[in-house]
């Protein structure tokens, strides 16, 4: 029974990993369109010669202007736990994750090369990746189930399989009484 209840958890874990996995996969092509669209041309290039010309280890600061941005809508968000506006902070906490995630994919994409040249953060990356695969085969029996559970949600065919359903239940209620 304790196994079972571990294995559960490991599970809902890969789940939640996976989850900022897939954020984070397909938030950052969305931050780096818009980040196109701000007419900052400047801004932008000098950003990214100042990126190139930063050792491996100080592009790890640039990491801090998420956070920097993310930090009053944080506050925010407890303001709104403390005045009792769930539905606030819920709603806080949600464009939190996705902005925060989504403008620290975009910073990694541009820091990445300087990032791997460091062994340390290389081997991370690594395991990161490994952790991923790991996640994936742990959460597949779900996530099975989770496509076979759509599929049968489509219009028509829980329709159809009810009806299938009913009739051999009322067969086998049929051949119990007889």
């Amino acid at each position: 029974m304790r196994r079972h209840s571990f294995h559960r958890i490991w599970v809902f874990l890969a789940l939640l990993f996976l989850a900022e996995a897939w954020l984070w996969d397909h938030l950052e092509p969305v931050v780096a369109r818009v980040v196109n669209l701000i007419p900052w041309g400047r801004l932008k290039v000098r950003s990214r010669r100042l990126i190139e010309v930063l050792p491996p280890w100080a592009t790890l600061f640039i990491f801090i202007v998420p956070f920097l941005l993310m930090l009053p809508f944080k506050f925010l968000e407890v303001y709104f736990l403390a005045t009792g506006n769930w539905f606030g902070a819920i709603g806080v906490i949600i464009f939190v994750k996705i902005v925060g995630l989504g403008i620290t994919a975009f910073i990694f994409d541009v820091t990445r090369r300087k990032l791997l040249q460091m062994a340390w953060f290389h081997r991370m990356y690594e395991w990161f990746l490994d952790l991923r695969i790991w996640a994936r085969g742990i959460t597949e029996p779900v996530r099975e189930r989770m496509h076979q559970l759509m599929w049968l949600m489509k219009p028509g065919r829980a329709a159809r399989f009810l009806r299938h359903f009913m009739r051999v239940r009322r067969n086998a209620y049929r051949n119990r009484t007889a």
